[in-house]
């Protein structure tokens, strides 16, 4: 499974430092050097689209990589430490 999240981390699109609510819409305006504002506004609009748009935001949610190189899914799965 590290493998998976190595792949992940290598990935050129990372969650924006200039975030609303995930980062999701800044990483990717940040990334392709857009206007996050335009990203928001089309994300908004493919949320719209019957359960496409909210899934598709959560999948990338969860899989995307912060700044640091974190990643939600893996520390979901990390064992947690007994203490």
């Amino acid at each position: 499974m590290n493998g998976f999240f190595d792949v992940l981390r290598k990935s050129t699109v990372r969650r924006g430092p200039d975030r609303m609510f995930g980062g999701i819409c800044a990483g990717i305006a940040n990334r392709f050097n857009w206007n996050p504002a335009a990203v928001r506004i089309g994300t908004l609009l493919a949320f719209l689209l019957p359960g496409i748009g909210i899934l598709t935001y959560l999948i990338v949610w969860i899989l995307l990589p912060w700044q640091d190189g974190s990643i939600v899914l893996e520390r979901w799965l990390r064992p947690r430490d007994p203490r």
